[in-house]
């Protein structure tokens, strides 16, 4: 076998490490969209192809962006703080809105 024999590997879509910085996230946006549907409904092959595409996507983000933002909430002394805060303490989840805004469409205040 010479260095382009490609036979047994599967590979969709382009090379991560080809993408701009606009079209990477542009797949990952696409990739995370389609993920639920894809764990739920899609066959095994599917599902094993859109694993390995994520992981490639993810990775190249992740190469690219190592001192990424990481928001407090989302780390594990964020997960402690506010499981000691236990329910009824008012604070809405952190997520993709920030803290106290969990997108429901509740007015801001």
């Amino acid at each position: 076998m010479n260095e382009h024999d490609e036979r047994g590997t599967t590979m969709t879509g382009v090379d991560p490490g080809r993408l701009d910085d606009q079209q990477l996230m542009k797949e990952l946006e696409t990739i995370h969209r389609t993920r639920h549907d894809t764990l739920l409904y899609g066959s095994n092959d599917a599902l094993r192809t859109h694993n390995e595409r994520m992981a490639q996507l993810e990775g190249e983000y992740l190469r690219r962006n190592p001192r990424r933002f990481v928001s407090a909430g989302r780390t594990r002394d964020g997960a402690r703080e506010r499981a000691a805060a236990g329910p009824g303490d008012g604070r809405a989840p952190v997520g993709k809105w920030g803290p106290g805004d969990t997108g429901a469409g509740a007015p801001r205040t």
